[in-house]
């Protein structure tokens, strides 16, 4: 059902502030795009190594073949063999010359071409907070959409095109990584996928016994004191002079018989409680407006669950086709709108950037994209001056919204890596924030635009937290809203959250729009009612 809700819901992610909410060290895709070229050059090198290799122990074959034959013949009768002139001088040529060209042969290191490319495409790979910060974007995947360890390993994501599964080394390599992040619960979960495939039979370098002290310890963290010890019991089975499983052994046994005490003379105590506590709780919810945390909140509209969207809503939201009041550059081409949700007022714009359009931004943006460490994303900025295609953006977007771009932030392009995501936020400065774009001398952003560059397969959708809304991807397409009332005063209702990543490849980018400016374009107004 899990992967059913996925696959039907693959969402697209608007991720429009600087992030900071996470030390993630991994790269956009557009960036590891180039590590595949890196990597398909060193595979071509490698195999130029090995057919050099095979050529000189063929070399060397022959040169042995040749040599068993003559010498088998040699010496059954050595003095009949040497007696012919010839069979002596080349016997002296022989260890004179050619075992001295022999030993050059074999010592002559044709691995200099290969050695030599690796050193230098080194500089380009991943470093070890690369390889962490792709793990834990991994973990944060399973955790967003529910999906259990054997369904990541086993390569069964929704909308995937190139399945890979992953090998025991793979699953113990995550585990290790939420251990050292002091993360059991993720620990018990790789060590257990780990232990599962070498159960059923996967060949790897990594043991059983390796993997059951890693899962006895995390489980043991977890304060499940029966599971631990019947994994160090297997443990000491496959190992019994394992010096911390025996240890651990006594130490459980001796943990669990305390706790069975302990918890029989509470037992009669606690009874007298739970019927208490458990009107407290329901009262409490029943206090509470909403008891579900952002987060949780946050992470079920990922997965598709709990839109909050009536029958009634639903069926005043429409389709149309808009020219913003016979714009000239809208009348002959009108813009197909639709609207996605209605408090706070989301549209989206059909058909509203070509792919040529989005090529030549990609290709402007990603000389600029460049390695981005602390980040979930990379970014570019592309200024209306540098090309005529944003300057050509620029002025759609003004004649769609009717607000002036010149106060406008840059076009900002932005290409996630695996995992990107971003919690939930504002857009626009709030009143605890006087100075958050004090420099620009703009005022504050008044609203958003966002176009969607790529279709995603699975995951990334932005996710409007304190309403429910969820704005499905579209490549080519952009979305609107405002951020600020006619008033002025914020719409708290735009706080919003994007989705990792689960499949697929994200690019975005988008208008940050000011106040100033729109004096005369939006009209100031004291109700705090959207426009």
């Amino acid at each position: 059902l899990m992967m059913a809700r996925l696959g039907s819901l693959l969402l697209f992610s608007c991720v429009i502030h600087t992030l900071s909410a996470h030390s993630d060290f991994f790269t956009s895709i557009g960036h590891m795009t180039d590590l595949l070229y890196t990597e398909k050059d060193l595979v071509t090198s490698l195999k130029d190594y090995i057919r050099a290799e095979e050529s000189k122990l063929e070399q060397v074959k022959r040169w042995a073949d040749r040599l068993d034959t003559l010498t088998s013949t040699a010496v059954e009768d050595p003095e009949g063999f040497l007696g012919h002139p010839v069979n002596a001088f080349k016997l002296m040529k022989r260890l004179n010359t050619e075992w001295g060209d022999l030993e050059n042969l074999v010592l002559k290191d044709t691995a200099d071409g290969f050695i030599s490319n690796l050193t230098i495409q080194r500089q380009y790979f991943p470093t070890d907070e690369d390889q962490t910060g792709a793990a834990k974007a991994l973990l944060r995947l399973q955790d967003t959409y529910q999906l259990d360890s054997n369904t990541i390993s086993t390569g069964n994501l929704p909308g995937v095109r190139y399945k890979s599964s992953m090998t025991v080394e793979d699953c113990y390599e995550l585990g290790k990584i939420a251990y050292s992040d002091v993360d059991y619960y993720h620990t018990e979960l790789w060590m257990a996928q780990a232990l599962r495939q070498l159960d059923q039979g996967e060949e790897s370098a990594i043991d059983k016994v390796t993997v059951i002290d890693y899962l006895s310890y995390a489980i043991y963290q977890q304060g499940e004191l029966e599971r631990a010890l019947e994994l160090t019991k297997r443990l000491l089975k496959l190992d019994p002079t394992h010096q911390r499983a025996n240890g651990n052994l006594k130490y459980f046994e001796f943990q669990l018989e305390k706790q069975r005490k302990e918890e029989a003379s509470a037992q009669e105590e606690e009874q007298k409680h739970v019927k208490s506590q458990i009107e407290k709780r329901e009262a409490q919810r029943k206090r509470s407006k909403d008891p579900l945390p952002e987060r949780k909140k946050y992470e079920q509209l990922c997965r598709g669950e709990g839109v909050k969207m009536t029958p009634r809503r639903q069926s005043r939201l429409f389709c149309r086709y808009y020219d913003n009041r016979h714009n000239p550059r809208l009348l002959l081409g009108p813009v197909k709108v639709e609207d996605e949700w209605d408090r706070p007022h989301i549209v989206r714009y059909h058909d509203i950037i070509s792919d040529s359009e989005i090529e030549k931004v990609k290709e402007l943006a990603k000389p600029r994209v460049t390695r981005c460490s602390g980040v979930q994303r990379c970014i570019a900025w592309l200024t209306a001056y540098e090309h005529p295609t944003i300057e050509k953006i620029n002025r759609r977007i003004q004649d769609i919204t009717g607000l002036d771009m010149d106060t406008a932030e840059e076009l900002q392009v932005a290409n996630y890596g695996v995992g990107g995501q971003y919690e939930p936020h504002f857009d626009f400065g709030r009143k605890d924030e006087p100075d958050a774009f004090k420099e620009l001398g703009t005022g504050n952003r008044i609203a958003t635009w966002l176009f969607y560059m790529s279709d995603v397969s699975a995951g990334g959708g932005t996710v409007f937290t304190d309403v429910g809304a969820a704005v499905l991807p579209k490549k080519g397409s952009a979305v609107f809203w405002y951020n600020l009332f006619p008033s002025g005063e914020g719409d708290y209702s735009t706080r919003h959250a994007a989705c990792p990543v689960l499949v697929g490849n994200k690019w975005v980018s988008n208008k940050w729009i000011h106040e100033r400016g729109q004096e005369f374009r939006r009209p100031c107004a004291l109700e705090e009612a959207a426009l």
